[in-house]
């Protein structure tokens, strides 16, 4: 009956055990563009080296703070005198010998230390909240920068998939064209060179497929990538190409702000002042008194043999000290001097760094904001020129099949076309670019 009470305890604690284990989260495949954006912020490999600069950051600021805490320090001192100047009697403990020169000695002791005014410790503490904030604004910047890679390398994908579409459309009526003029050419209605013709321009779209195929394969691993989802995994991009279009060219109101204050490259270089100012304050502080306190207690035990130190019977010598330092710099032949003066250059320097960074994120806002409404423009003006290519080529498609348009011709307006199609896909990425990094000049969420 014990023995199954055992196994009993045993199937309760595997059960138990299999109980609390997490459930491992399914692998996310399914990545609509911000779905893409927040995955690539928790799971992309620079993102996690930024936050975990960030925790590094916040353990520093700690040991900034415990620097002006109490420390607790203990010490245990063992000495065993291999041979002394003077032999003393070893049955006699009272004999003055043994306690100037004991065979063993045992010394522990305990420290208490405090910091009581250091100038450095203050402007340390200081620079641990500057070094924090530095790193949360790399954290930030480097969010912007996954975040505009991320949407650039989901559109890329996006539009490559488009292209092949479009290809596909343009071959089939290229093959199409092609059974038509094959059979007007048996007839000796119309001459070979309508055939050859129309099989070049089918050779060169089946090659820009292959290539637009490769493109596609390696614009999703870049996605995947920048997801830091293994590049086995099979992802799907679900969002629609033409909703995002809408959102990424339509022109917010909020984009007509001009402060750059908000800006993460500003916002550093404002950190980089600071710590230059910092560093400044501490080579002054070095002209200042240190005061600090502390409280030793200690216990000494003598006795002739190395076991006897740990009998109940040893004797003790207790003592208990308290006491304060101060610490005054007097002369260090001019080097703290030089320190500071050099601290303060570097100072200076970043503050005009400053100005020059703040002077050129505001010609940058207003370059890009130009190129952005200009981007938009060309966005729509391709797009009707799209419409009217298309056009086009479907009177000249009919005008060659009623033998109206020769080869030539249609051949003419299909390479205009495939070039309207082409300038209207690089018009998408472009629009695209230009609002991702008007987002980032402003740092708009």
């Amino acid at each position: 009956m014990k023995k199954n009470n055992i196994v009993y305890l045993l199937l309760a604690i595997v059960l138990s055990s299999f109980a609390q284990e997490p459930a491992t989260e399914p692998q996310k495949t399914s990545f609509s563009l911000n779905e893409a954006v927040e995955y690539a912020k928790v799971h992309n490999r620079n993102i996690q080296n930024a936050t975990a600069s960030i925790q590094a950051a916040e353990e520093q600021k700690w040991e900034a703070i415990s620097v002006g805490l109490p420390q607790l320090n203990g010490k245990i001192d063992y000495q065993a005198n291999i041979k002394a100047p003077i032999q003393g009697d070893p049955n006699n403990p009272a004999d003055p010998v043994n306690f100037f020169f004991p065979k063993n000695s045992l010394s522990p002791s305990l420290t208490v230390t405090q910091l009581i005014f250091d100038g450095s410790y203050i402007v340390g503490l200081q620079a641990s909240k500057v070094f924090l904030d530095i790193s949360k604004n790399y954290k930030e910047k480097t969010d912007n920068e996954i975040e505009e890679i991320v949407v650039n390398a989901y559109m890329t994908s996006l539009l490559t998939d488009e292209s092949i579409l479009i290809l596909e459309k343009n071959i089939k009526n290229i093959e199409d064209n092609l059974k038509e003029a094959g059979a007007v050419v048996a007839n000796g209605l119309a001459e070979e060179e309508s055939v050859e013709q129309l099989q070049l321009t089918l050779t060169n779209l089946e090659n820009s497929m292959r290539n637009y195929e490769v493109l596609s394969e390696v614009s999703n691993g870049y996605v995947k990538l920048l997801l830091g989802i293994d590049s086995t995994i099979a992802i799907t991009l679900s969002d629609d190409l033409e909703n995002l279009i809408n959102q990424y060219v339509t022109l917010e109101s909020e984009y007509s702000q001009n402060s750059i204050f908000n800006n993460i490259d500003y916002k550093i270089a404002v950190n980089e002042t600071e710590s230059k100012e910092l560093l400044y304050k501490l080579e002054k502080s070095k002209y200042m008194p240190s005061i600090s306190a502390f409280l030793n207690t200690n216990a000494q035990g003598l006795n002739e043999s190395f076991g006897g130190l740990f009998e109940s019977e040893q004797t003790w010598l207790t003592s208990t000290s308290a006491g304060v330092s101060l610490t005054i710099p007097i002369f260090t032949s001019f080097n703290i001097r030089s320190q500071k003066r050099r601290a303060k250059i570097n100072w200076e320097i970043s503050q005009n760094t400053l100005k020059d960074v703040e002077q050129q994120l505001q010609l940058d806002l207003k370059k890009v904001k130009s190129e952005y409404i200009l981007a938009a423009q060309t966005y729509e003006n391709r797009k009707q020129n799209l419409a009217l290519a298309e056009k086009i080529e479907r009177k000249n498609s009919i005008k060659f099949r009623e033998g109206l348009a020769s080869s030539i011709d249609l051949r003419t307006v299909q390479v205009q076309l495939y070039d309207s199609q082409q300038q209207y896909i690089e018009s998408i990425i472009d629009v695209i670019n230009k609002k991702v990094e008007l987002k980032n000049l402003l740092n708009i969420k």
